[in-house]
């Protein structure tokens, strides 16, 4: 990917942060630096702001853009998901060929520390789900592949979460 032309090319950068709301931000943010594929591991997506409108949009553009983006989520627990988040739901009936969303297996349960991973280029690292503590890396390949290989045996231990005719809703 080069975009050493483009005026979006984001600043290399790391930063550390302390709060929900810096990381719901920092969500945000690398959602609209992403290009190719987003890459989610949490809990259960209840505590960044996944099921706001803003989002759910910027989610449905990245989604519709160019041919072959993914967004891959998996979580511990899809129950939040069910109840609580009506746009992630339409989202994956609407772009169900280019998003997934699994749930944990018993391997992955041990998780305790959610990623979002963007492009293999930049990430949010949480250290633990009940914590606030996170790092947030902008073109950081290094790390960013770390981090998807540890979300790849996450993603491994997977069984179906969801799938785009979720009923009785």
């Amino acid at each position: 990917m080069d975009s050493s032309t483009s005026a979006e090319s984001p600043q290399e950068r790391t930063a550390e942060l302390s709060t929900i709301a810096e990381q719901t931000a920092a969500v945000d943010e690398l959602i609209s630096l992403a290009r190719h594929h987003i890459q989610v591991f949490d809990q259960d997506l209840s505590q960044t702001g996944w099921n706001s409108a803003a989002r759910s949009e910027r989610l449905a553009a990245f989604l519709r853009g160019v041919r072959g983006r993914r967004l891959d989520i998996i979580v511990h627990d899809t129950r939040y998901l069910e109840s609580a988040c009506p746009r992630m739901l339409r989202l994956l009936g609407a772009y169900g060929h280019a998003m997934a969303i699994l749930q944990t297996g018993d391997e992955g349960k041990v998780a305790t520390d959610p990623l979002l991973i963007v492009d293999g280029q930049h990430y949010l690292h949480r250290f633990h789900f009940e914590q606030p503590r996170a790092a947030l890396g902008i073109v950081q390949p290094e790390q960013a592949q770390l981090l998807a290989a540890r979300f790849g045996e996450i993603w491994a231990t997977g069984a179906p979460g969801m799938n785009a005719t979720v009923l009785g809703l």
